[in-house]
């Protein structure tokens, strides 16, 4: 796979998208977890979501359960807790694996393409983020204590 638009993946109701159909959009790429210390974050990325999806903005939400178990729930139990407490209406996923042999193979492009701290490939937490631009490009990966309004003016000078 040499693009971000080869991959497929799951949707939260379990539906096989392409992300070609995320072409010439700016994507915010982040794990989530309901009951982590940084699930408000949730409110931020909302936030972010409604002031730019107008201009090409998309923010892809992957639950994974890898970090404490903080995400315990199944698919339908997460999108309902991320409706009912943040209402969320950015894409979330199915949930997913972002470390080890099985992860999610966007995640193992994604890690391959831009590296962290000390330029270890592995997710160390949940919410790691990664911005891509519109022409599929991993741009930056955020830690998992970036605010998503400390990544606004990255997003914007991308779109």
């Amino acid at each position: 796979m040499n693009s971000i638009y080869d991959f497929k993946v799951k949707n939260i109701d379990g539906k096989d998208i392409s992300m070609e159909i995320y072409k010439n959009k700016v994507l915010l790429i982040v794990n989530v977890a309901s009951t982590c210390g940084m699930t408000p974050q949730y409110e931020g990325f909302e936030k972010l979501y409604k002031k730019y999806k107008k201009n090409g903005l998309k923010i892809l939400a992957f639950p994974s359960n890898e970090f404490n178990q903080q995400e315990k729930g199944s698919n339908k139990e997460i999108k309902k807790f991320c409706q009912k407490n943040y209402g969320v209406t950015f894409d979330l996923f199915a949930k997913t694996m972002v470390n080890g042999a099985d992860a999610n193979p966007l995640y193992k492009f994604l890690k391959g393409e831009k590296r962290g701290f000390l330029w270890t490939e592995g997710i160390k937490w949940n919410f790691t983020k990664f911005l891509v631009d519109k022409n599929g490009k991993i741009v930056k990966r955020y830690a998992p204590s970036s605010a998503p309004e400390s990544i606004e003016k990255d997003i914007e000078n991308l779109l």
